[in-house]
């Protein structure tokens, strides 16, 4: 007798829980006013960009055939990955297909039986997984708390390698991780810090290198994961660091040695994004400054909002059933904002993740703090604190 019957029960179940609970997540294509999306910097349709990787589409063909070990290498990653290392300050990046393969690679690669692996409470999926995947002890302290740390590093004194591991700016809080608390603590300790900066590259730093450069830490971390598909507008990921750890990605990174490679395209077409963000600072210097103005904005009607520059401003609303209505609402006038549930965040903190980009004018902005003004108080549905 088939097994796929009894299997198919259990998934129906799965589902009707989650319908239940209005957890089920919809596959919805864009419509209305963009404030959803990651592409901070308006670069994933940036004429340079298309130009460069309709280039590389006519030189390189569209897929690369097969590993970077095997015959899928090209120059044109040699040439992205020796500009991302400049553009990071660092001897030598890595490209991955995704940020998700690079955050398993690093954190299964290095650490091993005998380490510890230190990781913010606040950390997202792919750097989870990849501490679940690891053969190395594993800690979880509290959310951008370095007192929490320094104990836990200190009780961890004799037990191998400590790696610690953090976002720089949090994806679904939009806060700032303490880079330089945490530096200062691992180089008392011993420890390695590594360093996702995801949703901070290309718009943190005189360079727009990311939190690392802005903190001033950058001789201080070990490895950082930069994602190519947030402010880059691509796809894939970087990962930065010393030349010997690079190498031994290579060598030892199952992730890297076992994933066919990216579209050479995708690539090339990251590469001319790095050469837009050095060519136009003033991207990110009105992103940051758009973000504060909305921030303040939703502040002055009364919301939880912190003040800051982050382009991710959550508004929690507690139960899944309260962010769906109001994100239902809010789309049915023509913004897009999506809400985000458990288990992407915890328990009770269902909110609507608005993120800022450039193509947002501030008539646009104050429009949409109106509207949300005031379906927050015909649905009786104000936003709550939460730290």
């Amino acid at each position: 007798m088939s097994a796929a019957p009894p299997l198919e029960a259990r998934v129906a179940a799965r589902l009707a829980a989650l319908d239940e609970h209005r957890l089920r997540r919809h596959l919805r294509p864009p419509s209305g006013i963009d404030l959803s999306s990651n592409d901070y910097l308006g670069l994933a349709r940036h004429p340079l960009i298309l130009q460069r990787m309709a280039d590389a589409i006519g030189r390189e063909g569209f897929g690369s055939t097969g590993s970077r070990l095997l015959r899928g290498h090209r120059e044109t990653f040699t040439s992205a990955e020796q500009a991302f290392a400049a553009f990071k300050g660092t001897e030598r990046a890595l490209y991955f297909s995704s940020g998700y393969l690079a955050n398993l690679a690093v954190l299964t690669t290095f650490s091993e039986r005998g380490d510890v692996l230190l990781s913010d409470r606040s950390n997202h999926a792919s750097l989870r997984d990849g501490l679940r995947l690891s053969s190395a002890r594993r800690i979880v302290f509290g959310h951008n708390n370095p007192g929490a740390l320094a104990r836990h590093l200190a009780a961890s004194r004799g037990t191998g390698q400590a790696f610690v591991v953090v976002e720089s700016l949090f994806s679904m809080d939009g806060d700032i991780a303490p880079l330089a608390e945490y530096a200062a603590i691992c180089r008392e300790h011993g420890a390695l810090l590594i360093v996702d900066e995801a949703h901070a590259v290309g718009i943190y730093g005189a360079r727009g290198s990311g939190l690392i450069e802005a903190s001033g830490v950058e001789h201080d971390v070990f490895l950082s994961v930069n994602p190519a598909g947030k402010a880059l507008g691509g796809a894939g990921a970087f990962v930065a660091g010393p030349d010997w750890a690079v190498e031994y990605l290579v060598q030892r990174g199952r992730p890297f040695v076992f994933s066919t490679a990216p579209p050479p395209a995708v690539a090339a077409g990251v590469e001319a994004s790095l050469a837009v963000i050095a060519a136009e600072p003033e991207r990110r210097h009105t992103l940051r400054a758009s973000a504060a103005r909305l921030r303040a904005s939703l502040a002055a009607r009364g919301m939880p909002v912190e003040a800051g520059d982050s382009p991710i401003i959550p508004i929690v609303l507690g139960t899944a059933e309260r962010a769906l209505t109001v994100a239902d609402a809010l789309q049915a006038r023509g913004f897009d904002v999506r809400a985000i549930r458990p288990p992407t965040v915890p328990a009770g903190t269902a909110r609507l993740r608005v993120s800022v980009h450039l193509a947002l004018t501030n008539q646009v902005m104050d429009d949409f703090v109106d509207v949300l003004t005031a379906l927050l108080q015909d649905l009786q549905a104000w936003p709550v604190a939460f730290s």
